[in-house]
């Protein structure tokens, strides 16, 4: 039986998938399409915001939704197939099943391409809540149930501040573990390989009997 008490949160990007090789793919051919410059490694290395808030470095505002339609448009074809797990990702996941927890991604990437992301990683999630950044994802984590929830932005420590869980960073992302720990995380991990020592130690007692 699942063990509320054990459900845990993942962001996506950088935290269980590098998607990296694979944005900075669909910015390049968007940058084609759109006869405009798009520094893609600049993008990549700053994942996690709205992808209309990236955009919007690169647009004027008026052409920021078609840019938006041919993005999401090229990203499954592009994008999904060359994307890889982050270090001790499948062993996370894997964890809290075995604690008997649930497993939610919430991520600002839209909920279609977050879902075949998740499926193309052959990863065991319940859920999958997309398009939504910050503290905006707190309804989702309270919803679902979860007790933390697990990112590598500032951002995400945002998230579970507003959900009411245990806030777990991962310094894979733009954050190092000092501006983690200072922005307020609950946990700071180097990154996901140091998970399950940390989960097994922190799910409640009941679950361990």
């Amino acid at each position: 039986m699942s063990d509320p008490m054990n459900s845990v949160g993942f962001d996506l990007d950088m935290t269980l998938a590098d998607t990296r090789v694979g944005i900075a793919a669909v910015y390049d051919e968007l940058s084609r399409h759109m006869g405009v410059f798009i520094d893609s490694a600049a993008v990549v290395a700053r994942l996690g915001p709205p992808l209309e808030w990236e955009l919007a470095n690169w647009l004027p505002p008026e052409e920021i939704p078609g840019a938006a339609t041919v993005f999401r448009s090229l990203y499954p074809s592009i994008a999904v197939p060359v994307t890889s797990l982050m270090p001790g990702a499948r062993e996370a996941v894997e964890a809290v099943r075995r604690g008997g927890g649930r497993i939610v991604v919430v991520t600002g990437k839209n909920a279609r391409d977050a879902a075949s992301t998740v499926e193309f990683l052959g990863l065991d999630v319940d859920e999958v809540a997309g398009s939504v950044f910050g503290a905006a994802k707190g309804p989702a984590l309270a919803s679902f149930g979860a007790s933390a929830y697990v990112g590598d932005h500032v951002a995400d420590i945002e998230a579970a501040r507003a959900g009411g869980v245990v806030s777990v960073a991962v310094a894979t992302g733009l954050y190092p573990v000092g501006e983690l720990r200072d922005h307020g995380a609950d946990v700071v991990l180097g990154d996901l390989t140091e998970f399950t020592e940390w989960f097994d130690g922190w799910r409640t007692p009941a679950s361990l009997v």
